[in-house]
């Protein structure tokens, strides 16, 4: 075990509150007062007190503080925590994982994603970019891995916790970018500053599982201080209209829509601060917020249970025209959000990807083998919300969007700006029918969808169809070639090539007719698309 019982401590009296502090390892630069949340920083002969440190939003991390386990056969301990605010709202963790030889790794956990990354060195022949040059989607590569910019941004150091290898100051701006690459590679840039001769560091690793941490019972006991909220629902009332607020996720909640009156709200250290009013055409669930669904998807969709925490209007403007959708957040604890959208009664199961498993082409994307075109490119604006969302949204943010079909699939592409971050995110969709999500919810009566959906499957041929076609011909034509020796008819009542013709005719119209309905239906799929292969067909 590599735990605080097996190292050579290096204690001191807090300079706050004269409590024992301990740096238990060489990489520590800042240590947390357990009894006063003062952050420490030692020099070279003696301590510095930072500053108060605020306290943690608790989370449904993975990890806690003193938490041990075996990463491709190398034990590592939890030794500290720095929790960051990102500019949108929203907050992540950052573990520090002490390994054998006190080195260090870092294990970022942000809506059910995991991040362990190892420091690396920016050798002469690493081409790094400055900050202001970084542009998302830009490859740059590191050593022999090939990765692409997917974040940009500033957090603030918000809280942090136990022994911290780098110099933490609570508030400090945290300048980073993320890149992704193949086979789940990851890593990220951090800056000084935005300056062009800021100083840079670097780390390289992987996107993971829970199972691969191997996870063991904590080396350490956790205090009630380490250890995480269990919160089945916060019951609340709205401060506009005083109705009832249910929060299923109050630890990461940062923007509530209350279903009595259409306000928004902000949470704000578990205090509800009035936004705005929304728009009047407030969101109308087909199923209710709290309601708890399993799905059972195809193509690598985990059969898990999610609770739907929120519901959001979004629309997309062309010609003048709004076309609506919904957006149901679902939420699991052990890998976070997901999402079910709803558009035009047809209904999709979403969750996020890499940019990286995405090989990309003219107007088309390849993923796991399959070929998906372009369908639109635009912009989606909110108009309403419903419930809890884990980003500060607001009525009216636009995300630039960019979709690719595959029936039953699509790839989604969404980038959005703040004044502090870009990001893109991707995520992949799948059909579902309006019975499976009556029978993952246990509910009645969601109105069936009229038209084609847009990634619909199209309906299949049976092969018995084609069987009996080809069938049928054989037999006719048999029988239009031998008929009148098989049936010795007379001379004068030979074949007639007329009667052939307009069986064969007779035989193709249910064939043809199928062939007809399946382009038909492939047809009104495009109709709303800008890229329709049919375009010469619809005009």
């Amino acid at each position: 075990m590599i735990g605080a019982r097996t190292l050579k401590k290096k204690g001191a009296a807090c300079p706050s509150c004269g409590g024992p502090v301990e740096f238990r390892f060489g990489g520590t630069m800042v240590t947390v007062c357990e009894f006063c949340q003062s952050a420490i920083a030692r020099n070279d002969r003696d301590i510095e007190l930072i500053g108060k440190v605020s306290e943690l939003v608790e989370t449904d991390s993975v990890m806690h503080l003193g938490s041990t386990g075996n990463y491709r056969g190398k034990p590592f301990e939890c030794v500290g925590r720095v929790q960051y605010r990102h500019a949108a709202g929203g907050f992540w963790d950052e573990w520090y994982l002490r390994l054998p030889g006190d080195k260090m790794a870092w294990l970022a956990d942000a809506q059910g994603q995991l991040h362990l990354t190892f420091p690396r060195p920016i050798r002469k022949k690493m081409d790094v970019p400055e900050f202001a040059q970084l542009s998302l989607g830009e490859g740059i590569n590191l050593g022999n891995n090939h990765l692409v910019v997917t974040e940009k941004g500033t957090a603030t150091a918000f809280a942090a916790q136990g022994e911290i290898p780098w110099a933490f100051r609570p508030g400090d701006d945290h300048v980073y970018a993320d890149l992704q690459g193949d086979e789940g590679w990851f890593a990220t840039i951090e800056y000084d500053s935005k300056d062009d001769d800021a100083e840079k560091r670097l780390s390289v690793g992987k996107t993971i599982s829970l199972d691969e941490l191997s996870l063991d019972p904590p080396a350490v006991v956790p205090s009630e201080f380490d250890a995480i909220r269990k919160v089945d629902v916060l019951n609340l009332n709205c401060p506009q209209c005083g109705g009832p607020l249910a929060l299923r996720t109050p630890d990461q909640t940062m923007r509530v829509g209350c279903p009595n009156c259409g306000t928004m709200l902000d949470v704000n250290e578990g205090k509800l601060k009035i936004l705005k009013t929304l728009d009047e055409r407030q969101v109308h669930p087909d199923i209710p917020l709290g309601s708890v669904g399993r799905f059972k998807c195809p193509d690598k969709v985990s059969d898990h249970e999610f609770t739907v925490i929120g519901c959001m209007g979004r629309y997309a403007l062309y010609q003048g025209t709004a076309y609506p959708w919904r957006e149901y957040l679902l939420h699991n604890p052990e890998i976070g959000f997901r999402w079910l959208v709803e558009n035009d009664r047809h209904w999709s199961f979403v969750e996020p990807i890499a940019t990286t498993q995405i090989n990309n082409g003219f107007n088309k994307r390849t993923h796991d083998g399959r070929t998906y075109r372009l369908y639109d490119r635009g912009t989606a604006y909110v108009r309403s919300c419903m419930g809890e969302f884990y980003w500060k949204v607001n009525h009216g943010d636009k995300v630039a969007t960019s979709d690719f079909i595959s029936p039953p699939y699509m790839l989604s592409y969404e980038m959005s700006r703040t004044d502090d971050s870009e990001e893109i995110n991707v995520s992949k969709g799948v059909y579902l029918t309006v019975d499976e999500i009556e029978e993952a919810f246990g509910i009645e009566k969601i109105t069936r969808p009229w038209g084609v959906g847009v990634i619909q499957p199209s309906p299949p041929i049976h092969f018995g169809v084609w069987l009996s076609w080809f069938g049928f011909m054989g037999f006719i034509t048999t029988i239009h070639l031998l008929g009148k020796s098989i049936f010795r008819l007379p001379t004068q009542l030979g074949p007639d090539p007329w009667m052939w013709f307009y069986a064969m005719i007779f035989i193709s119209l249910m064939p043809i007719g199928i062939l007809f309905y399946k382009y038909n239906f492939e047809v009104k799929r495009w109709k709303d698309s800008d890229y329709s292969p049919y375009q010469s067909s619809e005009d």
